[in-house]
């Protein structure tokens, strides 16, 4: 009994406790807003307020000649849907087509776009071509890649989520429909215009020629290089091609180039004439550009390079460097020429009848360049003090980013940050736009200082906001929405995995993102994209000419089509002489 009272005391202190430490804590409170007061005495259950949704947003779709940045750094053009005129009647069989609309790429692609390719192991590295521009070489990153076979430029398209352009498409980005006989219109060829015959006798910049671009916007779709296209060659299927996105015949023994290059004569510049090549061929006046016929919104990468807004370009000071040709020799057929230059200097070749590579030897810095077989022949080489070169104006501008990244100070890089859709009492940061959408003010991503969205968006007018070409509105590019990203985003391309935490592609090999866009190179004085110089030159530089040798005999392979100029340009390795009226060897 004595045991038993112990217990029941135990048992009521413990009880007490518990009720003391209950007593202790705060009562939950529901708290709810209302437009309207309650009687005091009413009970008041909790409520969820519902997520209003977001209006749709009506479009116009991407308007002819619309621009986008694409995954490799490059910028599409939107052609529209339509029919157009294929063919001349002269040059080719003259007939009309209806095409579906289609991105395709503003410039021909670059080596500092494949190079990017090849990093992330979706290409394989061009093949050197004696005079073409060096793949991997700094002073031509801006200048089309060569050395590529057609099954290299295909699989770089792929990686880009498009293709080679069909024949058709090709032309029609070419021509307008206006049946122009030149991309710039029916204007004589001129060196203004584009490179080609004896204007530079070199590869040049890929937008170089402002004044000769195409109806679309396009550049060097005549002149620089020629371009693989997609199809199969046959010289008679105009007269039996489908009236509607016509693909090429089913098979070939060769593919279609187009286009025109530096070597090209006046007499072979019109958009009509066609040519062709070997698949597993490579030329060093051969590149590439790529279609795009239905893209896909791509997660954004999640870092870029900051840029400068386009600018001026000016030259500094000037101190003259040091360019001597110190032998010129034969070897294995090939005519060399070694050329002596001061450590510091940059320098740049003119024409593209020689190659040449950089070698230190006993201290000395050299180039050895090889001329071409066959031919004795003087070429040009501007050497330069790299302070002296004409240069971006880069003081007291600041580099920015794309719209939905920030730049990081430590870094000089971009970093993408995504933002909450909500607008604030101060509105949207900079590179957004205010959309009433719902009865809430949201923002939107909008353009950067150049006037372009974000890669794989443009900038719709109607709707007055940057979107995916696909038309979903609701794309959260810029905008923190973890869900609907995962759900929008079409996946990342090769080379990138998708991070749901950061809501963007990252390199799968650290620091591998796109370079500089056409038209910019990297400023280590600022740590970003500046504007470029087309060319070396200007006070501080000297020129020296550079003879080679003579060394074997060329071999004629165009005697066969001597009956037909057609036949003759038709095959690069030739060219018709309007004079003799005869099929000639092209010159190296």
């Amino acid at each position: 009994m004595y045991k038993a009272r112990y217990v029941i005391f135990f048992y009521a202190l413990m009880l007490a406790f518990f009720l003391s430490a209950c007593s202790a804590q705060p009562t939950p409170q529901v708290i709810v807003v209302t437009a309207t007061s309650l009687p005091p005495t009413a009970a008041q259950a909790p409520t969820v307020q519902p997520t209003p949704s977001l209006e749709p947003v009506a479009l116009a779709g991407p308007q002819s000649g619309a621009k986008m940045k694409w995954v490799d750094g490059s910028t599409l053009i939107y052609i529209p849907a339509g029919d157009f005129t294929m063919g001349d009647g002269i040059n080719a069989f003259a007939h009309d087509v209806t095409l579906d609309g289609y991105w395709i790429q503003e410039t021909k692609v670059t080596n500092r776009m494949y190079e990017q390719c090849v990093k992330v192991g979706s290409c394989t590295t061009p093949k050197p071509e004696l005079g073409g521009p060096v793949f991997g070489n700094p002073q031509f990153t801006n200048q089309p890649v060569v050395g590529v076979t057609w099954d290299q430029a295909q699989a770089y398209c792929a990686w880009t989520q498009g293709g080679l352009p069909t024949e058709a498409q090709w032309e029609k980005a070419a021509r307008g429909v206006n049946e122009n006989v030149y991309p710039w219109g029916n204007a004589k060829p001129a060196c203004d215009l584009l490179n080609f015959g004896d204007c530079v006798r070199r590869t040049t910049d890929v937008d170089a020629f402002p004044e000769g671009v195409s109806s679309y916007g396009l550049f060097d779709m005549a002149g620089n290089v020629f371009e693989w296209v997609s199809d199969w060659y046959n010289l008679n299927y105009y007269s039996e091609s489908p009236l509607a996105n016509p693909t090429g015949p089913q098979s070939g023994d060769y593919r279609v180039v187009r286009g025109s290059s530096f070597e090209t004569f006046p007499s072979q510049i019109a958009s009509t004439i066609r040519h062709f090549n070997e698949q597993g061929d490579s030329r060093r006046d051969i590149g590439f550009r790529c279609a795009v016929s239905e893209p896909q919104p791509i997660a954004p990468y999640c870092q870029l390079l900051a840029f400068v807004p386009a600018g001026p370009i000016v030259s500094n000071g000037y101190t003259l460097p040091e360019g001597v040709v110190t032998s010129q020799y034969c070897s294995a057929g090939d005519g060399y020429a070694k050329v002596q230059l001061s450590f510091g200097s940059v320098y740049e070749v003119r024409g593209s009848l020689m190659q040449c590579t950089e070698v230190v030897e006993n201290g000395i810095r050299q180039l050895i360049c090889r001329g071409p077989r066959g031919i004795e022949s003087t070429s040009e080489i501007t050497v330069c003090n790299s302070p002296n070169t004409n240069t971006p104006v880069t003081a007291g501008v600041s580099p920015t980013c794309d719209s939905g990244y920030t730049l990081d100070p430590a870094t000089g890089n971009c970093n993408y940050t995504p933002i909450l859709s909500q607008a604030n009492a101060a509105g949207c940061p900079v590179g957004y736009i205010m959309k009433e959408r719902g009865g809430q003010q949201t923002c939107v991503v909008g353009k950067d200082a150049n006037g372009l969205c974000p890669a794989s968006l443009y900038f719709d007018e109607l709707a007055g906001m940057c979107v995916p070409p696909n038309g979903e509105t609701s794309a959260p590019y810029g905008i923190d929405n973890a869900a609907l990203a995962s759900q929008t985003y079409a996946g990342s391309a090769a080379g990138y995995n998708y991070n749901e935490n950061f809501q963007c592609s990252q390199a799968v090999t650290g620091g591998n993102y796109p370079g500089c866009a056409p038209g910019y190179t990297f400023s280590t004085d600022i740590g970003a994209c500046a504007p470029t110089e087309t060319q070396l030159g200007g006070d501080g530089c000297i020129t020296v000419r550079v003879n080679t040798l003579k060394c074997s005999e060329p071999i004629d392979v165009c005697a066969n089509y001597n009956d037909s100029e057609s036949r003759c340009v038709g095959d690069l390795a030739c060219q018709w002489n309007q004079k003799t009226n005869v099929c000639e060897l092209r010159k190296p």
